[in-house]
């Protein structure tokens, strides 16, 4: 089984948690895009969606699923979205097609956050994938000498812009035994808009796509 079919594997599996006549939060990249296939073979059945990137939002609108903005619902019953990297404690790096901060902002208005991967994901200690963060513009040079200091090799991702109109540096070489902590440091560093470390909101199930089928983590 290829990886695509492991991340289709746990796409599909997480529609058991979409309820009818619900707004769901969806989120970001190429697992997500087999939930939202998934999804639109009911959504005559949902209310529609709250999207955490432009990709997303015009994959579903091609499916006829009405999109909602973030700013029009008080709460979403489930979101599910991918990870670049996940551990034990359900604790993930995310940000690697640019989309944390949205992502993030879904995540927290989410009852339920279901977290779709394939099995190359799971880690034992976060880290290796390198760990976005979302930065200001005209803070970028502060924010990366503030990183070095934290103990990464920050580096500028060139031609990348958010759709919020930032920046990103991707942190490499960290190996991140407290992800709590971590993630408090960076978000309080001026001119962070977020960093990718989803460890305060963690994932409530995990989904994970193997050769034998869907394996869900509660």
């Amino acid at each position: 089984m290829t990886q695509d079919e492991m991340k289709k594997e746990a796409g599909w599996a997480a529609l058991n948690y979409v309820e009818p006549d619900t707004i769901v939060g969806v989120g970001t990249g190429s697992t997500v895009n087999h939930f939202i296939d998934a999804l639109g073979t009911m959504s005559d059945k949902i209310k529609g969606a709250v999207s955490s990137s432009v990709a997303s939002t015009e994959k579903l609108e091609q499916l006829g699923i009405k999109i909602f903005d973030c700013n029009e619902v008080a709460s979403l019953s489930v979101y599910v979205d991918g990870a670049d990297e996940i551990n034990a404690d359900k604790e993930m790096i995310k940000g690697g097609g640019a989309a944390l901060t949205r992502e993030k902002i879904v995540a927290a208005i989410s009852e339920k956050f279901v977290c779709i991967v394939d099995g190359t994901k799971a880690v034992d200690v976060l880290g290796e994938f390198p760990l976005p963060v979302e930065v200001i513009p005209m803070a970028r040079s502060y924010v990366a000498r503030e990183l070095v200091k934290l103990g990464g090799d920050p580096v500028y991702r060139e031609d990348c812009i958010t759709d919020n109109g930032n920046v990103i540096l991707d942190v490499y070489n960290m190996k991140i035994t407290n992800p709590k902590l971590l993630e408090d440091q960076i978000n309080a560093l001026p001119g962070v808009v977020t960093v990718g470390l989803f460890a305060h909101r963690g994932a409530d199930v995990v989904i994970t796509g193997t050769p034998e089928g869907a394996k869900i983590e509660e």
